[in-house]
């Protein structure tokens, strides 16, 4: 009996071996699936130190504030980074200084991780502000980024923006904001 007993107890073990070793088995062979997306991000920034301005830049906005003479003509080279489609919005605000001109005055991409069709792209028209009655530019493209981060030097979109003005004597402020959107 006791030959028996240890085969019934081998049997024993090796059931136990396929029930528990043979299901992980098959499990640690079964594939992964791993889903991600990215957010879409458009950025707005201005070219460091290329405007006697008091700029702010968070994120997608940029604000400007000039004294009303300190330059008729202003150039202002925004760097747009997206890996979706943008829009960005220029508004202009001042109480006494009235705005002669606002446009795109160039277009030009920064680095390799640009998309090559970007400039040729890109779509700027003049509105009016429904509020100030003055003009409203809007530029839209497609996706800028091809790659690199929000902090890459060769990934953006360098919008100048040519603003005129018509001179002004009472030195009042004068707001600038671009807005980009997706």
């Amino acid at each position: 009996m006791p030959a028996r007993g240890l085969r019934l107890r081998c049997r024993l073990l090796t059931l136990v071996a396929v029930v528990v070793l043979v299901p992980a088995g098959v499990k640690a062979q079964s594939s992964v699936t791993l889903k991600a997306a990215v957010s879409e991000t458009v950025a707005l920034s201005v070219l460091p130190n290329s405007i006697d301005a008091n700029v702010v830049s968070s994120g997608n906005t940029v604000r400007m504030t000039l004294s009303g003479t300190d330059a008729p003509v202003i150039r202002v080279p925004l760097i747009v980074r997206s890996n979706s489609g943008f829009k960005i919005s220029a508004i202009f605000e001042s109480k006494t200084a009235v705005l002669s001109e606002l446009s795109v005055e160039d277009l030009r991409v920064t680095g390799r991780l640009v998309s090559p069709q970007i400039v040729d792209a890109v779509h700027v028209e003049m509105q009016v502000n429904p509020d100030t009655s003055q003009p409203l530019l809007v530029a839209s493209g497609p996706r800028v980024s091809l790659g690199g981060t929000l902090h890459s030097p060769n990934n953006a979109l360098q919008i100048t923006v040519l603003v005129r003005l018509k001179p002004d004597l009472t030195n009042e402020p004068v707001h600038l904001t671009f807005v980009a959107t997706k």
